[in-house]
């Protein structure tokens, strides 16, 4: 090849290069904040991720775009940029990317919430939805919550006899880690390999696979920074102690072939092929990682609700007082609660969607990816972009919500807005095909716990507090529960 050849071809190839780079920065991309070199913009997350990006995108708009290493993202943060993402193009938006950590605790995506959109996750969803999550299984596990509600009210009365605070934190979860585990696994929580561990397991759980991985932005060096961090660590203790609970719960089933109505049964029943999962073969690891989504979503978000819900209440009298006496006149000495008197409890209600809206249990839900190149409000969402909605931004937005920091059941007073998915100023379970499947299982126990404890006790805070004390600061993870402990003194009443 001569001289001028080779020149040729060296500028003929160079074009292609510039143009096709030149296509790439003549894409319309969200705006967003100044990236630094190699890490984006990973130094503005700080502690609360949710909050940053909330202030920046008060500067930078409802559609934003960001850096973190490697990986470009998108963050929407009002109702109609969620929307476009949930609703009008969420067949191209509700693949998962992949991400480290969740997918070590789910043995590899073989679960729901973090596997990608594709022919296995939509007939686990299918299987969970008809088995597991239907109106009438919600209804046939009823007793299980009754018994252990009632067992949880016993402990209550006996701490209000000796005028002692009750933590509410930790056993509002073990009252949802009770249900969740006779519900999904056929064992108590009590006495299982969980049993004295569960709290702290489950909590570094969902700060683990909520967690901002340097692994998955630095590919390189990013599993060095997690172990110094002691992300690497944490991951592997909380996986081997659910591994060893699962295990547990496995061998309980096969030693015990009467064991028939729960989620392992009809999991091990897949394995061998007695029901079909479509094209699917189930194997352990399948298992394991479908009973991982049952536990922490069972537990850890149930839980968390209900202290919230209670951390507002004794923050607000007033407000306390008022859904008491609702309570009360609709439920008056009866001793089950039906469906018909939830349905009339209009205040609680609108107490349970204040409480999701001022702080949702999942403040961003599970990053999205791109499945291919889309135009969203104008702007160029490229491929394999990963998108976060940040609900908590949602849920503050002035142009929705009227002093969005207060606390105002009443807001929902005349109003259609509702948590289960239809409306996007409202997202505390998500929407579109990812949103949380066991909303209603999880809700019913939400339900009872409440009535229960507005029913039959009144509530105060120690001696040493007021009201003014309580503090309304969050922990972060995929979940964000309460930070500081909250510890109420119960008051019998004559209805206890």
């Amino acid at each position: 090849m001569s001289f001028w050849n080779i020149i040729f071809a060296f500028v003929f190839f160079a074009s292609i290069l510039i143009v096709k780079n030149m296509r790439k920065t003549r894409k319309n991309l969200p705006p967003g904040p100044p990236r630094l070199p190699i890490i984006g913009n990973l130094h503005q997350l700080g502690s609360k991720p949710h909050r940053s990006m909330f202030k920046l995108s008060e500067k930078y708009g409802s559609l934003m775009s960001l850096k973190f290493g490697n990986v470009s993202t998108v963050v929407a943060s009002t109702p109609e940029t969620v929307k476009d993402f949930l609703k009008t193009f969420d067949a191209d938006c509700c693949s998962r990317p992949y991400m480290t950590y969740p997918a070590r605790i789910t043995y590899n995506l073989k679960d729901l919430a973090f596997s990608p959109y594709n022919k296995y996750w939509r007939e686990v969803r299918k299987m969970m939805v008809v088995e597991l999550y239907t109106a009438k299984s919600v209804k046939s596990f009823r007793h299980i919550r009754e018994e252990e509600v009632a067992s949880f009210v016993e402990f209550i009365k006996q701490s209000a006899s000796l005028a002692k605070p009750v933590n509410l934190n930790k056993k509002l979860m073990k009252l949802s880690g009770s249900v969740i585990c006779r519900v999904g696994f056929g064992i108590s929580l009590d006495g299982s390999k969980l049993g004295n561990t569960y709290e702290e397991v489950i909590h570094g759980s969902m700060e683990v696979i909520g967690s901002f991985a340097a692994t998955d932005y630095f590919p390189v060096i990013g599993r060095i920074i997690d172990r110094i961090t002691g992300l690497h660590g944490k991951c592997e203790r909380v996986f081997k102690a659910m591994d060893t609970f699962f295990d547990q719960s496995i061998e309980h089933h096969l030693e015990n072939e009467n064991i028939k109505d729960d989620i392992i049964s009809l999991l091990l029943n897949m394995e061998r092929g007695e029901t079909g999962l479509g094209e699917f073969q189930l194997t352990r690891n399948h298992t394991k990682g479908i009973l991982l989504n049952v536990l922490l979503a069972g537990v850890d978000t149930t839980g968390h609700t209900i202290t919230w819900v209670m951390t507002h209440l004794i923050k607000n009298p007033r407000v306390l007082k008022k859904v008491q006496a609702e309570v009360r006149e609709v439920i008056k000495n009866k001793d089950d609660t039906t469906q018909e008197d939830i349905e009339r409890l209009e205040y609680l209600k609108m107490v349970i969607k204040e409480t999701f809206r001022i702080t949702p249990i999942g403040p961003l839900l599970i990053p999205r990816e791109a499945s291919k190149d889309i135009k969203i409000g104008g702007y160029d969402i490229p491929k394999k972009t990963w998108i976060h909605v940040n609900v908590w931004a949602i849920h503050r937005n002035p142009n929705v919500w009227k002093d969005g920091e207060v606390f105002i059941p009443e807001r929902f007073m005349d109003s259609q807005i509702d948590y289960k998915g239809l409306n996007f100023e409202l997202l505390p379970f998500g929407s579109g095909r990812r949103i949380c499947p066991g909303m209603g299982m999880g809700m019913a126990l939400v339900h009872l716990t409440l009535i229960n404890l507005l029913y039959r006790f009144d509530w105060k805070l120690p001696e040493e507090m007021n009201v003014e004390d309580v503090d309304l600061e969050e922990s972060f993870g995929l979940s964000c529960p309460k930070k500081v402990p909250l510890n109420l003194i119960p008051v019998l009443t004559q209805w206890t």
